[in-house]
């Protein structure tokens, strides 16, 4: 069921590419780990690339504990944006030209994860999300590697999804312009894995790795 969007979500410039609702607002998500992070520093505003995950209703993401994007946001107010980029479409006139995308913000009061073991659980949630079965395989986090890292959440209460797809929409007389129109789509691909220089003989590339090629 399509959410209500409030007055600070509601798309009020082309609003018919606006989604409320959350299948659509979780896939953007699930699809595009990093995310930008808007907030006030000193009076300035600044935003911070970093990387997300989701669960359930909340999202989270992670940094140094001497992060000051991450100080400042911790129960401030805060912009989380993700954006997929998903072509280029070329029209008739040079106003009429724009991109496919898909994209969310998400708007909210940052709360740090504070509890050790929570925040222990919240990163191997971030690792298996991306790399199911690596957490297992990986040396057990140390206190000292719990301390340096800070984790911020934001429930996606205040959350509204933007998505445009298909052709140009040129205007009606400009159709019969020679010249080409269409999309050039656009997509983010993993290469080959690269072993590390320093690997030790004899260790395949497990399937968490093999398979993440495959999304």
């Amino acid at each position: 069921m399509t959410k209500a969007p409030s007055e600070l979500t509601r798309l009020k410039r082309m609003n018919k590419r606006a989604h409320y609702d959350e299948e659509t607002v979780h896939a953007i998500l699930d699809a595009q780990p990093l995310c930008t992070v808007g907030y006030v520093f000193d009076g300035q505003p600044v935003v911070t690339p970093t990387l997300q995950w989701r669960e359930g209703n909340h999202i989270y993401w992670h940094g140094s504990s001497a992060s000051r994007m991450l100080e400042t946001s911790e129960n401030a107010k805060v912009c989380v944006n993700v954006t997929l980029f998903d072509g280029m479409v070329m029209a008739r006139s040079a106003f009429n030209h724009s991109c496919n995308y898909r994209s969310v913000m998400a708007f909210g009061t940052a709360f740090k994860v504070t509890d050790v073991a929570e925040k222990e659980e919240r990163l191997r949630i971030f690792v298996e999300t991306l790399f199911p079965g690596r957490w297992a395989q990986l040396r057990a986090m140390t206190a000292k590697d719990v301390k340096a890292t800070t984790v911020l959440g934001l429930e996606l209460n205040e959350v509204s999804a933007k998505v445009r797809n298909g052709p140009p929409g040129d205007d009606e007389e400009d159709y019969g312009v020679p010249v080409w129109a269409g999309v050039i789509p656009m997509a983010t691909v993993a290469g080959a894995p690269i072993p590390d220089s320093r690997l030790m003989p004899g260790i395949p590339a497990p399937d968490h790795v093999r398979d993440f090629l495959k999304r």
